[in-house]
């Protein structure tokens, strides 16, 4: 079915009609202060599964369950160990998901057959909004076609989206730029399955024993069963074929000197990585935020600007810069060069 896909704005007139379309079983395009989500009813299987339809997404793809109030966890999951609580405490509403056992309630092609399901609590207006009026938790994963860069504006959910779903709320340029940071728990540990803006330096202010998984920085083999999504599967990657290039910024221009086609695009800090060289170029800034931020509307710039080649400067691997940099791997289909 191809729809005439509205935009919509943030009144409550229209998370009033967006709510309607959810209840009645259909699909929305949902800001939040991460990136735009494809929302949809959480315990209805057949809207879940016009979000995997619109997307294309694999269905051992688990989706994410969002939240306006801790008392839905009820409905969504089947326990709630203490050290979640403590991590709800600290970061929820915000960009922090926390993967529990599964209530019976909550499908199988949500949790993409899991007995686990993550959940979140976003924290944009809008979001809260829409959740709090369609009366139930909602689905979303990011609104894009699968395996292409997150949205982080409404144009960008437009450009994937459109005629694909019946609406798209329209909440204005996302703030984090990249998706939540997916935590699952041990005994008294927490692990991280997908970097964000929620850090592990953030989480050891409430549990001393943080690691990370290795999936963030490696490559997970597709027929291995994930509890985040983000995991497997080529992501966030732009037609280019995108190369990062790690080392100094003179190790950098070097190496794009000696690899330069006239097809080629760099991702970079600021002006002064490519001293005068000048080629096609978009700034990410310095810090983790500003790239995290920056990342997926340069990613989706890059195929507007005809680039075949992207080289990005490898950005730190700590802090949000580890979550620019899991973002990066995964668009480069884990293509490194290390200097």
């Amino acid at each position: 079915m191809a729809f005439e896909t509205e935009l919509l704005d943030c009144s409550p007139e229209s998370i009033e009609k967006a709510a309607e379309l959810i209840k009645h079983g259909e699909v929305v395009g949902m800001p939040t202060e991460t990136v735009y989500g494809l929302a949809a009813n959480a315990y209805d299987n057949e809207a879940v599964a016009k979000i995997f339809k619109a997307k294309g997404r694999p269905a051992d793809n688990p989706l994410i369950v969002h939240i306006s109030g801790l008392s839905q966890l009820g409905g969504i999951v089947s326990e709630i160990p203490q050290l979640a609580l403590s991590c709800a405490k600290a970061f929820w509403s915000g960009p922090l998901t926390m993967i529990l056992p599964k209530h019976p309630d909550i499908p199988y092609i949500t949790s993409g057959g899991l007995d686990t399901v993550g959940v979140r609590m976003p924290s944009h207006p809008a979001a809260k909004a829409l959740i709090e009026k369609s009366g139930v938790p909602l689905a979303a994963p990011s609104a894009n076609l699968s395996g292409s860069p997150s949205p982080t504006t409404a144009a960008h959910v437009m450009a994937d989206m459109r005629s694909r779903i019946p609406a798209v709320i329209d909440g204005g340029e996302c703030e984090a730029g990249v998706e939540s940071t997916v935590i699952a728990f041990g005994q008294n540990s927490i692990r991280i399955l997908r970097p964000g803006r929620i850090t592990r330096e953030m989480l050891l202010t409430v549990c001393p024993d943080v690691e990370i998984d290795s999936g963030v920085l490696h490559e997970v083999d597709n027929s291995r069963p994930v509890a985040s999504p983000g995991m497997k599967y080529k992501h966030y990657s732009p037609a280019a074929d995108v190369i990062i290039v790690s080392g100094s910024a003179e190790q950098f221009l070097y190496y794009v000197k000696n690899n330069l086609t006239d097809d080629t695009l760099c991702l970079i800090f600021d002006e002064s990585d490519l001293g005068d060289l000048d080629i096609p170029h978009i700034l990410l800034g310095h810090s983790g935020e500003q790239q995290a931020h920056n990342l997926f509307a340069a990613l989706r710039d890059a195929d507007k600007l005809g680039a075949k080649t992207v080289f990005a400067r490898c950005p730190e691997r700590t802090g949000v810069g580890l979550a620019v940099y899991n973002r990066l791997i995964r668009a480069a289909g884990f293509k490194v060069v290390e200097l």
